[in-house]
C-alpha cells in the first residue's frame, strides 16, 4: 500500500496543491490564483475568503483527479506567504477585513513613530528583524487603528490576529485550533526569537493585544485535523506548517550551517542556515528557520520586495511583453553595451538598503535604449538585489557562498540563472521541480507521519548547474553600474528630505 502526503502552498499570487508519493515524486498538482487588490495609494490586499475558497476548490479537484485512493492520503503540510496580516472573529471565524499583504507599506507612519520613540534597537535585538512596515506587527497595528470591525472585536475580546498559516488552520479546523509556529511567528516582529515567546513589551509598543495571538507550537507539531469542509471522509492531520521561504530551505536540504538558497517568487528571499544561535546583523535580518523535534534552526535572511513581480510589471503595466516567457528572449536581444539599470523600488527597498521611501528608477538610458534593454534591466535587477544580500550575509558570517540553491518559477529563465552565477561568482543550482515550498512542508509532514522514515527526499532532487562564464573585470564594471544606480536612488531621497 502506498501513502501520499499533500503539500499545500498558499503564496502571494495564488495557492498550489501538490500530492507527493512515498518516494517524493509529484503525483498531482494544481493551482488557482486569487485577486491582487491594489488601490490608488499602492496598498496591496487579499480577500481571505477568496483564498480559503480556492483551497477548498483545489482539494476537491485533487480528490476528483489525482487518481489515487483517497484513503491512502495520510496528511498535509502547509506553506504560506509570510508577514501578510489577517484579522478575524474568534466566535465565527469570519474575516473582519482584507489581509494586508507583506509588500504593503501603508503602516510606515506607525513605524516612524516607533523610531522616534527610540524603540528600533530594542525591537531589532528581540526580534532579529529591522523595524519596518513590511513585517506583520505594523500591519496589525494599522488594522487596529483604522478598521472599526477589528477595533470593536478587540474591545469585545473576540479578535484573532495572525499570519496566513494561523488563519487557514483556524478555518480548516472550524475554530478548533488557533496555532502558529516559529518560522511564521518570527516574521511578525512580536516574537522574542531568543525564548520563542510572544513579547509583552513588543505587543504594547505596537498596540496589539497578546490574547489575540495564537499559541506557538514547533514546526512539525500536529496542528489539527481537517476534512476540508467534508471533501475527505476522514479528517487528515496537518503535521507541518512553515513560512514559504523556510519551507523551501528545508526542501532544498539546507540543514547545515552555511547552506544558502534563494526563493525567487513575487519577491525573493535569500536565506542562509546559521545554526542554533541567532547571530545578528545590521544589513540582513535574523529569523527562525524551524523548530523540529525540539531543535532550533536560525537563519540569516534578506528579502526583496520585487523579483518576479518586476516581470509581471512588464506584462501587466508596461505591456512590453505578453508573458513572462518572453522576457528571456528579449533580454538576449538587448545591446550588450547598454547600461540601463532598473532599481525596482516600487514600495521602497528592503535588505540590505532599508530605504522605505525609495522610488523606482530607470537610469543610464541612451537614445539606443529600447524594449529589449528595459526588459533586460528588469531581469538584471533581480540578480543585483540577490547579489547584494549574498554579500551582506557573507560579510556577517565570514563565509563565502560557493553554491546558491534556487527555486521558484523565475528559475526557468536560463538567462537570469546564468547572470546570477556570473554576478555572484557562485554555482547556481536549479532543481528539477519549482515547487520547493510545497515539497518542503510535505517532506516535513511526511517525516512526522513516518511516511518517509530515513529517506532524505532532497537527495532525490536533480539539479541543473550554472557556472560563471565572464571575466572579473567585466563583472566588476557591471556591478559598479548597479551600485551607482542604487546610490542615485538613495541620494535622491536624502535630497528630497532636505527640501
Amino acid at each position: 500500500m502506498s501513502n501520499y502526503v499533500i503539500g499545500l502552498d498558499q503564496s502571494t499570487q495564488g495557492t498550489k496543491v501538490l500530492l507527493f508519493d512515498e518516494l517524493g515524486d509529484i503525483i498531482y498538482k494544481q493551482s488557482r490564483n486569487h485577486t491582487q487588490l491594489i488601490n490608488n495609494d499602492g496598498w496591496i490586499s487579499h480577500d481571505l475568503d477568496e483564498i480559503y475558497q480556492n483551497v477548498i476548490l483545489l482539494m476537491n479537484d485533487l480528490v476528483q483527479h489525482a487518481g489515487v485512493p483517497i484513503k491512502d492520503i495520510v496528511g498535509v503540510g502547509l506553506s504560506v506567504q509570510r508577514e501578510t496580516a489577517a484579522a478575524w472573529a474568534k466566535d465565527t471565524g469570519k474575516s473582519l477585513t482584507n489581509a494586508i499583504v507583506w509588500q504593503d507599506g501603508r503602516a510606515v507612519d506607525i513605524v516612524e513613530t516607533l523610531q522616534q520613540q527610540g524603540l528600533s534597537e530594542e525591537i531589532k535585538l528581540k526580534t532579529g528583524i529591522t523595524l519596518s512596515p513590511y513585517f506583520t506587527a505594523a500591519k496589525l497595528a494599522w488594522m487596529l487603528k483604522n478598521v472599526p470591525a477589528v477595533r470593536d472585536a478587540a474591545e469585545q475580546h473576540n479578535l484573532c490576529l495572525g499570519t496566513m498559516d494561523t488563519w487557514l488552520l483556524y478555518r480548516l479546523t472550524h475554530g478548533h485550533d488557533f496555532k502558529t509556529e516559529p518560522s511564521n511567528a518570527s516574521r511578525t516582529q512580536l516574537l522574542d526569537i531568543h525564548n520563542i515567546q510572544w513579547d509583552q513589551s513588543l505587543c504594547d509598543a505596537f498596540g496589539v493585544p497578546m490574547q489575540s495571538l495564537a499559541t506557538v507550537e514547533q514546526s512539525n507539531a500536529l496542528f489539527g485535523k481537517t476534512d476540508f469542509d467534508g471533501i475527505f471522509p476522514k479528517p487528515l492531520p496537518i503535521h507541518c506548517m512553515l513560512g514559504d521561504s523556510q519551507a523551501a530551505l528545508y526542501g532544498q536540504g539546507c540543514e547545515n550551517i552555511g547552506d544558502v538558497k534563494a526563493t525567487i517568487g513575487t519577491g525573493s528571499s535569500v536565506m542562509m542556515n546559521i545554526g542554533d544561535q541567532p547571530v545578528q546583523s545590521s544589513d540582513v535580518v535574523t529569523s527562525i528557520g524551524w523548530k523540529i523535534n525540539g531543535r532550533m534552526t536560525y537563519v540569516a535572511e534578506g528579502n526583496i520586495n520585487y523579483a518576479g513581480a518586476v516581470i509581471q510589471w512588464l506584462v501587466n503595466d508596461l505591456k512590453l511583453i505578453d508573458s513572462a516567457s518572453q522576457a528571456e528572449l528579449l533580454a538576449r536581444q538587448a545591446v550588450p553595451e547598454d547600461q540601463t539599470c532598473l532599481v525596482p523600488a516600487f514600495s521602497g527597498l528592503g535588505a540590505p538598503y532599508w530605504n522605505t521611501h525609495a522610488k523606482a528608477t530607470l537610469t543610464g538610458m541612451t537614445r539606443t535604449t529600447g524594449r529589449p534593454e528595459v526588459v533586460r534591466a528588469a531581469l538584471n535587477s533581480i540578480v543585483f538585489q540577490i547579489n547584494d544580500i549574498l554579500n551582506a550575509i557573507d560579510r556577517k558570517l565570514a563565509i563565502k557562498t560557493q553554491i546558491l540553491k534556487v527555486d521558484g518559477g523565475v528559475t526557468a529563465n536560463s538567462y537570469l540563472m546564468q547572470f546570477q552565477s556570473d554576478m555572484s561568482n557562485v554555482v547556481v543550482d536549479v532543481p528539477d521541480i519549482e515547487e520547493l515550498s510545497a515539497f518542503g512542508v510535505a517532506y516535513c509532514a511526511g517525516r512526522a507521519l513516518m511516511v518517509y522514515g530515513n529517506l532524505h527526499l532532497n537527495k532525490v532532487l536533480k539539479y541543473h548547474k550554472y557556472k560563471r562564464t565572464i571575466d572579473e573585470s567585466v563583472r566588476k564594471a557591471i556591478l559598479m553600474n548597479w551600485q551607482q544606480a542604487i546610490s542615485q536612488v538613495c541620494q535622491s531621497q536624502d535630497v528630497s528630505a532636505m527640501v
